[in-house]
């Protein structure tokens, strides 16, 4: 017997071994295709061409402020209302919604979270959509969305654009662009995205690449990258291989200004003066937390970047899909809300599947719960390196 015990455990640390193994085996298959693709050859050169491009990667003009330990700590105050305890009531929606064009000339509809679509004088954005149930590489782990999509993708009338901030799982989702690859539509995407995109089956000629300040004719409107403050990849091995960018656009008539994620930085002004004003901000005001606070920009900061940019109406965004901070899940829009308020901006809160025209709806419609949430006096979101 004594004899034995080494060769059994042996045997069975082997057989540990080998499970461990195919374990792992299966968890990287399982999100081989949704990591994406490396930009290489003249795409590659064209990114090393950008100003952003600095010693093999992206970076933002201020340096980023990231408590990684102090986040860690949060970790056992995260508020017990960080998901909804109780359906959402979200606004059923059919390809009818779409069939009359908005009296306003511009209506926004939102799915929750940053997907909107953007109806502009007669040209439709689809902004960062994501209709997959976990913003994940894998199937089986990550935040679960609180309600389904309120409409079928093959329901949606097809967009003449659809414009991707960056390359984050919970803005560039892999089956939602493997679902769209049939689509007649231009895809507008930072430098090195384009590359994912081409991985996924989505044809070269149908990607449009953008840098800072790039502009892109779609459909008698333009469509500008603008300047973000934020971060990009999609596994451990390629932080800022790809650009970062929010968007205005610009009609005859009407302009819209869609931040991406970004931290408050100082160039917002710039992006007022350039290309304001903007008759709607969709601007994002959730999962943030003081920890890293040039990340995500936060409710009262999103306000005064709507005034930066020179917003005339701000619909809040990056909220009410997914549980991706430690907060509250009203609490970015009843924060948006008082800031609003005490700086005299007007605000909109469409609930998910909702359709408004800036013009014509009311200013804020509380269809969330009320709930206890930590105002921005108690939690300030304060971004660095403003000056």
């Amino acid at each position: 017997m004594t004899v034995r015990r080494p060769f059994r455990r042996r045997r069975t640390l082997i057989a540990i071994g080998g499970m461990v193994m195919v374990a792992s085996i299966g968890i990287i298959a399982d999100g081989w295709q949704s990591f994406g693709h490396r930009a290489v050859g003249a795409r590659r050169a064209r990114m090393e061409r950008s100003p952003q491009w600095t010693d093999g990667h992206f970076e933002n003009p201020q340096p980023m402020s990231n408590d990684f330990w102090g986040a860690l700590a949060a970790m056992r105050s995260i508020s017990p209302d960080v998901s909804p305890q109780s359906s959402l009531g979200v606004m059923p929606m059919s390809r009818d919604r779409f069939a009359t064009p908005p009296r306003s000339g511009l209506r926004i509809t939102w799915f929750g979270h940053s997907s909107t679509l953007i109806e502009l004088d007669g040209v439709r954005i689809l902004t960062d959509p994501v209709w997959s149930e976990r913003p994940s590489p894998f199937t089986w782990i990550g935040p679960r969305r609180w309600f389904a999509p309120p409409i079928a993708l093959a329901d949606l009338p097809t967009p003449h654009a659809v414009i991707i901030s960056h390359d984050h799982y919970d803005h560039l989702d892999y089956r939602t662009m493997v679902a769209m690859r049939e689509w007649t539509t231009t895809f507008i995407v930072p430098l090195g995205v384009g590359a994912h995109l081409v991985y996924w089956g989505i044809p070269e000629s149908r990607i449009v690449e953008v840098d800072w300040w790039q502009r892109v004719p779609v459909a008698g409107i333009e469509i500008v990258a603008t300047p973000a403050r934020h971060a990009s990849g999609r596994h451990l091995f390629d932080q800022g291989a790809t650009l970062w960018s929010g968007y205005a656009i610009i009609g005859p008539t009407h302009r819209a200004y869609f931040s991406g994620d970004t931290g408050l930085f100082p160039g917002m002004d710039t992006i007022g003066a350039r290309l304001g004003p903007f008759d709607v901000t969709i601007i994002e005001s959730g999962q943030y937390h003081r920890t890293w606070p040039d990340w995500h920009i936060g409710p009262e900061q999103a306000v005064m970047a709507h005034r930066m940019v020179r917003g005339r109406v701000l619909l809040p965004i990056h909220w009410g899909l997914f549980a991706l901070a430690y907060h509250g899940w009203t609490e970015p829009v009843e924060r948006s809300i008082a800031a609003a308020a005490k700086l005299g901006v007007s605000v909109r809160t469409p609930r998910p599947g909702e359709s408004i025209e800036p013009d014509l709806n009311a200013a804020v419609q509380r269809w969330w719960p009320l709930l206890a949430w930590k105002s921005g006096e108690e939690d300030p979101i304060v971004s660095t390196k403003l000056r």
